[in-house]
């Protein structure tokens, strides 16, 4: 009843009052273990949500050598340019359930570990943080500019020293790097490695793809997602685009598309393979023209026999053009009226097919948590450049499945 009540209110209200109820039932865990191998703490300092999702996962994998706890951070989130407060810290399970988490490594949330074992293992006086080289002095400067102050302002944590990790040591998740950082760092003597950015790759490695199958949503999100599939999408096959069409994402394609070769951006190792198995970066990829996103999406519509298209984006979702388009066909486009991008990444993950932004992390989310499900998943114009009157056939790209050409 209390989801249910949720679901009808303003997003910030429902946010509020989940976390509200998340911290009741957080403030019964005081009998909590101490782990004797340690903990690793760090913020999730660089980029938005789908960045933040790709180097989490690098770093659950190097957490899990270590053989640490991992204390789950609270996602990033931003206000608009010059807005207070500058950044803002969603705690891990508003999105995310920790439970299947737990199958894979030991975790706690943030919240928890702060306010129920950080002034046994971590008290103020002893807290150091790590980076690679300081960056002034004997100092990591761990706490300047946004987000990284906010973030752990948050948590009323300032740093008493700091600790210049150096060569030799790096995020690898391997038994020869994880010896070396036990050894250097035992957790007898540093119980607590914090770091002031995400100890993970960027883009996420392809050993480290997989772990996205434990990042299961909240309840608090399913059942908005499935709410809304159950209200506006009938029965039949649902079709889920992506679009990175805002004003910052144009920039980004304008500034870093066709600069050198054989360097990924961002996401595109998703469709462009790790090692360039399947070409290079293209601006149509990273911002594809209006005129080939109708093309490609008529295209799907018409093979799949889709009855809906749901679409997600950042700025226009081109409702009008899609919909006239495709009047034809009784195809009835869709989006979430609350524009809630984490619910979107639920719906579109459920679709019977999806098209996403090869160059986008945030598409890639979705991308990924399909290919744990087995579901096909394509590209803005990958695979897609030729005409429809050619010969058609398949071609595998890093475990998804391309457009026909």
């Amino acid at each position: 009843m209390m989801t249910q009540v949720m679901v009808c209110l303003p997003r910030w209200i429902a946010v509020f009052i989940q976390f509200l109820l998340v911290f009741i039932l957080r403030c019964s865990a005081n009998d909590l273990t101490i782990d004797p191998k340690g903990y690793v703490v760090y913020c999730p300092c660089m980029g938005r949500f789908g960045n933040q999702a790709d180097q989490f996962l690098g770093a659950l994998a190097f957490v899990k050598s270590l053989d640490r706890t991992m204390v789950l951070p609270p996602w990033v989130e931003y206000g608009k340019p010059g807005g207070r407060p500058p950044s803002v810290q969603i705690p891990f399970d508003t999105y995310f359930q920790v439970e299947p988490l737990a199958e894979y490594h030991r975790v706690i949330t943030m919240e928890v570990f702060m306010k129920n074992l950080a002034p046994k293992v971590w008290p103020i006086g002893k807290r150091k943080g790590f980076c690679y080289t300081y960056r002034q002095d004997s100092s990591c400067m761990m706490k300047e500019g946004n987000p990284f102050g906010p973030f752990w302002d948050n948590f009323k944590v300032d740093f008493d020293s700091y600790v210049e990790y150096g060569a030799g040591l790096n995020y690898e998740a391997s038994s020869q790097n994880a010896r070396k950082w036990n050894e250097r760092f035992p957790a007898s003597s540093h119980p607590v490695l914090a770091f002031g950015g995400a100890p993970g790759s960027f883009p996420v490695q392809e050993q480290n793809v997989p772990l996205h199958k434990f990042l299961v949503w909240s309840k608090f999100i399913e059942k908005q997602a499935n709410d809304f599939i159950a209200k506006n999408i009938p029965e039949g096959p649902f079709l889920g685009l992506h679009m990175r069409n805002g004003v910052d994402w144009v920039n980004v394609c304008d500034n870093h598309i066709g600069k050198e070769t054989n360097r990924h951006l961002f996401g595109s190792p998703q469709c462009l393979g790790y090692h360039f198995e399947h070409g290079q970066v293209t601006q149509e990829m990273c911002f594809p023209p209006r005129d080939l996103v109708k093309k490609q999406v008529r295209r799907r519509v018409k093979k799949m026999k889709a009855k809906v298209v749901f679409v997600a984006a950042d700025a226009d979702p081109m409702i009008a053009e899609l919909t006239k388009m495709l009047e034809p066909y009784k195809v009835k486009v869709v989006q979430f009226d609350d524009h809630e991008p984490h619910v979107e990444l639920a719906i579109l993950a459920k679709s019977d097919h999806y098209i996403g932004n090869c160059i986008s992390t945030f598409s890639a989310f979705a991308a990924r948590e399909r290919l744990m499900a087995h579901k096909t998943n394509s590209f803005w114009a990958v695979d897609n450049l030729l005409s429809e009157s050619k010969p058609k056939k398949k071609r595998k790209i890093v475990g998804h499945v391309a457009d026909e050409l």
